[in-house]
């Protein structure tokens, strides 16, 4: 099948190009199951490939469009968006509001990741996936509407320390600050759903609490949105006991990538462990994210890709 696609404004049709038509090229790579063939002619862009590549290029081309004609610098993370848009066109994808910016889905497993986090039916919710596919920024911007929204009373975020172990007390400072290091990437995301200034007033009235596995012990955590981060570096014992520790009108999110554990060899990760126990349990949802869903640096994707593949390389040999 061959379409030529022209934008509906001409002035765009470099930016949606991409330099050197990088734009075009990650389309095939993404479509090449199709044999999806991409070239700019003239004031539009010609596409050659099966039915099914083309018609997802001319949607996707279209969805691309509309997000430069507001900013014309969104780049191939716009595009990663408007292509898994096109493969799904009749998902409408659920937005958190109530926060500084209104947070979207933008893939559909993250979509059903935030009907989980929102939705009155799991209590406890796994994300696993690999890096820059949103499950921590989601789950974080999930507690963070939770607060707004009155539907928790704290936020309590706890992650491993020190690769997999707890080794803080030779570090300088207080509690929060001998985890800060670690918990970095969840402060930034605070910071961009609820803002600089009420983040850090939250913070100093504990209504936001950081709390690393070894300070869990003994809690017992109520009307609380709780997110366990970097789950994979935990042990079996510690999984337990943080999973353990859900009280009455709480909610707990646990992330973490399990192709990225740093336990000590023949360690059994926590996580891997809980997964396989937890399926099926009532109340209990699971959502697995792929390096389709990663939505940082284009290459990102394609460095997750070549490592599963030479991971897959290696088991089969």
């Amino acid at each position: 099948m061959s379409q030529d696609w022209t934008p509906n404004d001409p002035s765009l049709l470099p930016v949606i190009c991409g330099p050197n038509h990088m734009n075009l090229l990650y389309l095939e790579g993404e479509l090449s199951e199709g044999d999806l063939k991409a070239e700019s002619q003239g004031g539009g862009i010609r596409l050659d490939g099966s039915t099914e590549a083309v018609s997802t290029a001319v949607l996707a081309l279209s969805v691309f469009e509309a997000v430069l004609a507001k900013n014309p610098e969104a780049g191939i993370p716009a595009l990663e968006g408007a292509l898994e848009q096109a493969r799904t066109p009749s998902q409408t994808y659920q937005t958190l509001t109530g926060l500084k910016v209104p947070i979207k889905a933008q893939t559909s497993a993250q979509g059903k990741y935030l009907d989980l986090l929102t939705g009155a039916k799991n209590d406890l919710i796994f994300g696993v996936g690999p890096a820059g596919t949103g499950k921590t920024f989601l789950a974080v911007a999930a507690g963070a509407a939770a607060l707004k929204n009155k539907r928790a009373a704290k936020l309590i975020i706890t992650r491993p320390a020190v690769e997999a172990g707890e080794n803080l007390g030779f570090l300088p400072g207080d509690l929060e600050e001998k985890v800060e290091p670690y918990l970095r990437p969840i402060w930034d995301a605070l910071e961009e759903t609820l803002g600089l200034d009420q983040a850090t007033r939250m913070r100093e009235k504990k209504i936001i609490e950081v709390a690393p596995l070894a300070f869990m012990r003994g809690r017992t955590l109520k009307n609380a949105f709780v997110i366990m981060d970097e789950a994979q570096n935990a042990t079996v014992a510690q999984m337990k006991m943080v999973l353990t520790r859900l009280g009455r009108d709480s909610r707990m999110v646990v992330t973490g990538d399990p192709g990225q554990v740093d336990l000590p060899p023949k360690t059994q990760s926590g996580l891997a462990h809980a997964l396989s126990i937890l399926k099926g349990v009532e109340g209990v949802g699971q959502v697995t994210f792929t390096a389709r869903d990663v939505r940082r640096h284009a290459l990102v994707s394609r460095i997750i890709k070549a490592y599963d593949a030479d991971a897959k390389k290696a088991k089969d040999a």
